[in-house]
């Protein structure tokens, strides 16, 4: 019999204690088929559910996240460590998202008129394609969830969920709070399945388009099996974002914000400020700054009020992170604070800046998902955006300066990057899209971008 006809179980640990949460069974094959089914079934009664009534749905999603807030929240915080704070501001960005797309899905959705060369009439409808497959990390485990589906669900489609397996309470507390605001049954559905039977999800002709957030490895595969499936796909996939600290930048607002964009949700974000690019004229003073808050980051216990940077999510992550810090250092890096596994329950690893860090080394090449974060000294304006851009990765980045008319212009023409932040850190904004180029992905979401990338633009042009 196969581990999965045997019902073998995902345990969830709590990464502050390490200690187990709870167990949850695979599905059988034929339990995962009949999901599916349903999910379709769902999908041919919703696709004739108008726009507008559409959008009340969505509206009663968000507000069922906000009614279940402190329950997810806290969920959240146990399953992958993020502290309670932003746990809950996570669960608030979600409502922003349902709340956006319920004013803006009926217009984005909506059929156009065009004029024809000829003098006749054209109509460009967008049309739901059907089931949606999201395959979805556990960094945010509300929010990268709610970020698809909701699009998904306005334009009319099916969902279907596969979680991390870290947070797969968190995924089947969602499906639950879908439910009570009064989606149909099936309609969403999480999947608690291994990754072979994924792959079988994908080549399922019920479901018609995929959709990945995770690593660059990941993404290739997953973009190949939908691919080879001919199944349409979105991918948001992992960054080594650059920050550049300008000559004429405000040093300490820069500090304070880097800080900010390296600790925030444990440093576990694809879209987290990673690499600091500073000029050689006002690099000393940023690094003595930026090191010496760093260093003064508190780490501790997630749910309480005062701690700043929480653990890391699994073991074998921080593990992951801890070997980059010793291969950037065995290369050339320097450790300017942190670099030490602590020797304390849990999966904790401190704020960490690493120096002279050069090409070659992970901290230069590779995205570290976990708060260290890696400083680069460039000699100029123009020499920092070459470093910026010496980067195989393209998702977000930052760019620190007085000048903010001369920091667009520069973000504009010449950062390869899908995502920009002038004098801040990068969060997702439900009115701007969000995504990525070259190894960071393809695909948007947000803005009204990611309604349309699951349906059928269908041309109708009539005499």
């Amino acid at each position: 019999m196969s581990e999965v006809e045997t019902k073998e179980r995902i345990e969830t640990i709590n990464p502050t204690t390490g200690k187990s949460l709870d167990h949850y069974e695979y599905m059988t094959d034929e339990e995962v088929k009949v999901a599916i089914s349903k999910c379709h079934e769902a999908f041919k009664k919703w696709k004739e559910v108008s726009p507008k009534d559409r959008a009340e749905k969505i509206q009663a999603i968000g507000k069922e996240l906000a009614n279940s807030k402190e329950e997810l929240a806290q969920l959240m915080t146990d399953e992958m460590g993020k502290t309670l704070e932003q746990s809950r501001q996570e669960v608030d960005l979600c409502v922003a998202i349902c709340q956006n797309t319920s004013e803006i899905g009926p217009k984005e959705l909506k059929t156009e008129e065009r004029e024809l060369l000829n003098g006749n009439k054209g109509r460009v409808s967008f049309a739901p394609i059907g089931v949606v497959y999201g395959i979805q990390p556990w960094n945010y485990p509300s929010y990268q969830v709610v970020r698809y589906s909701v699009a998904s669900l306005m334009a009319g489609n099916g969902v279907l969920l596969k979680h991390a397996s870290n947070v797969t309470g968190s995924g089947k507390l969602l499906a639950h709070i879908y439910r009570e605001a009064g989606l149909s049954e099936g309609l969403f559905t999480t999947l608690v399945i291994s990754h072979d039977q994924s792959d079988d999800v994908i080549k399922n002709k019920l479901v018609r388009g995929v959709t990945l957030t995770g690593s660059p490895d990941a993404g290739k595969k997953i973009g190949q099996k939908a691919t080879a499936a001919l199944k349409k796909s979105v991918l948001e996939l992992g960054s080594n974002d650059a920050y550049l600290v300008l000559e004429d930048a405000d040093i300490d607002m820069a500090v304070k914000a880097c800080v900010m964009g390296r600790i925030y949700n444990n440093g576990e974000t694809c879209i987290a400020a990673k690499r600091f690019i500073a000029v050689e004229k006002i690099y000393d003073e940023f690094r003595d700054k930026f090191v010496k808050a760093m260093s003064e980051v508190k780490m501790g216990d997630p749910n309480d009020e005062n701690t700043e940077l929480g653990p890391v999510a699994r073991k074998d992550l921080r593990d992951d992170l801890h070997e980059q810090v010793v291969k950037s250092v065995e290369k050339g890096a320097k450790i300017a604070c942190g670099g030490k596994i602590p020797s304390r329950e849990g999966f904790f690893y401190p704020a960490t800046v690493l120096e002279n860090v050069q090409p070659g080394q992970p901290a230069y090449e590779d995205e570290f998902f976990g708060p260290v974060a890696s400083l680069i000294k460039a000699r100029d304006n123009e020499d920092a955006m070459r470093i910026a851009n010496d980067s195989r990765f393209g998702l977000g980045g930052g760019i620190f300066s007085k000048d903010e008319d001369a920091a667009i212009e520069m973000a504009e023409k010449h950062f390869d990057t899908g995502m920009v932040f002038i004098n801040s850190f990068g969060l997702a904004e439900p009115s701007m899209p969000f995504g990525g180029v070259k190894d960071s992905g393809y695909g948007r979401e947000h803005g009204g971008f990611g309604l349309k990338e699951f349906v059928n633009v269908k041309s109708v042009m009539k005499r």
